[in-house]
């Protein structure tokens, strides 16, 4: 199983251009990959998006996934047009289950916007397989850890629905899907990796629900996670090139982790796209 994870910047490059089949031409390049994760797709707000229908070109532009998009922001202008920003999944693997997640939003002082999670359950090579895309707050450290926590009893919440014995194999909105053999984590946290927030996403849960680790790290050891932005772009990131986006796989994936690849040459967004390859098997 193959996914790439990206923050696209409604496919806006550090030319200034705004070019979605860019995107995918990049993101495809980098990885044939099962799975795309996109954070950033616009539709409605004309000054980021240009007035396209940002989830259709995605879903045009790559034939034989299924799309899937679900908003973290929705407003209406004064003209009573619907405008969305949020996070999209394209899958060629089948999709079973879709879940959209509200993220906590705390009333506190300062520049924010609504987040939220987007769940798929797709059948992978080795079994269904949870895929969790977020992008959490970029202007408060109190928002963040709030994003982290919910993340975090979302996947507690869904290990548990494993000891449920209901089942339910008919056609009607109470069927049950298969148990996933594990989950991921991806996306733009905005945090980095020496950050406590980053540890606290890795913490053991109290029972035996299997934890987080980050492939980037299974896979290469200690070497430093490339950066994932301010690589070009050095008008919004004045710091320099830095990592803030990851692919976390839970503990029982680890043994499956082939490679997680970051391209830090691509301009086509602000941010680098990441690939994680799985193995079928243990071992292959």
């Amino acid at each position: 199983m193959k996914l790439v994870t990206w923050n696209i910047q409604w496919g806006l490059g550090c030319d200034g251009r705004i070019d979605l089949r860019r995107i995918v031409q990049t993101a495809k390049a980098l990885c044939d990959a099962d799975v795309f994760c996109f954070q950033e797709v616009s539709h409605g707000f004309a000054a980021h998006d240009g007035d396209q229908d940002q989830q259709a070109v995605l879903a045009f532009l790559l034939p034989g996934y299924r799309p899937v998009f679900r908003p973290a922001v929705e407003k209406v202008d004064e003209s009573g047009r619907l405008q969305v920003f949020g996070n999209m999944i394209l899958s060629r693997l089948p999709v079973l289950e879709i879940a959209s997640h509200r993220l906590p939003w705390p009333a506190t002082d300062g520049r924010s916007m609504q987040r939220q999670a987007l769940e798929v359950l797709v059948q992978a090579p080795m079994g269904a397989m949870r895929v969790i895309t977020t992008h959490l707050e970029y202007h408060s450290e109190i928002h963040r850890k709030a994003q982290i926590e919910r993340l975090r009893a979302i996947h507690e919440e869904g290990e548990r629905r494993k000891e449920i014995a209901f089942e339910d194999h008919s056609n009607g909105a109470y069927r049950t899907s298969p148990q996933p053999v594990g989950t991921i984590l991806c996306g733009d946290l905005n945090l980095e990796p020496d950050e406590p927030l980053y540890r606290d996403i890795l913490k053991p849960f109290l029972s035996d629900v299997p934890s987080f680790v980050d492939a980037w790290r299974v896979s290469h050891g200690p070497t430093p996670h490339p950066p994932t932005t301010g690589v070009a772009d050095f008008k919004q990131w004045p710091q320099g090139p830095h990592c803030r986006d990851y692919i976390f796989v839970t503990e029982n994936l680890a043994e499956r982790v082939v490679d997680v690849n970051v391209d830090v040459e691509t301009t086509a967004s602000d941010h680098q796209p990441l690939a994680l390859e799985l193995a079928a098997a243990i071992g292959s």
